[in-house]
């Protein structure tokens, strides 16, 4: 079977490479914005499913894979930064504080009319640094395009007194526990292979 991840990100696609499955990437072309009131869990959820219906529809006998991990803050949404400055004051806020990564995962096949989703949440608690620790791992490792203002599986992982939660893949941007078993639900077995 096909297998398809509905996504153009190099995180997840390294992550999915860990499965030693074969696979290739579509890009979803699935707009990201945040509906009204809604919550992060519900947004990474959505959005997983929105990304792999989009490729499915073009797909539809293939296994396809969406994912989209939404970050909070004291109930407050936390994207990509994009820039140095957003960086410097996400991870400001961030420090000594508790954010929650919400990662939706979504598989569709839909030939199959199979369709399954879930949400992993995943906590990380921040060390309090100061200015100069943040202005050092922002040049050093510019995560500009990971939620939160830092990459875990780097240097990131300087700025954490601690992590919660089931899956560490999942604080990547692709759980990969869930999916296994997502996976062989679908009929792909990925220790079968």
């Amino acid at each position: 079977m096909e297998i398809i991840l509905a996504s153009t990100s190099p995180y997840r696609r390294r992550l999915l490479e860990r499965l030693q499955i074969p696979f290739h990437s579509l890009p979803p072309q699935v707009e990201e914005g945040r509906l009204p009131a809604e919550e992060p869990a519900a947004m990474a959820t959505r959005l997983a499913l929105a990304k792999a219906r989009a490729v499915s529809k073009d797909h539809p006998e293939a296994l396809v894979i969406g994912s989209d991990q939404v970050a909070s803050l004291e109930g407050d949404l936390m994207g990509k930064p994009g820039s140095h400055d957003v960086a410097v004051s996400q991870l400001r806020c961030s420090a000594g504080k508790r954010v929650v990564f919400h990662t939706g995962l979504a598989v569709i096949v839909s030939s199959q009319g199979f369709e399954r989703f879930h949400v992993e949440p995943f906590s990380v608690y921040f060390r309090e640094v100061d200015d100069k620790s943040i202005e050092n791992y922002l040049h050093r490792e510019q995560p500009y395009d990971c939620a939160g203002s830092f990459k875990c599986e780097g240097l990131g992982i300087a700025l954490f007194e601690r992590l919660t939660g089931n899956d560490p893949t999942s604080l990547e941007g692709l759980p990969l526990i869930a999916l296994t078993d997502m996976l062989a639900q679908a009929g792909v077995p990925v220790l079968g292979m």
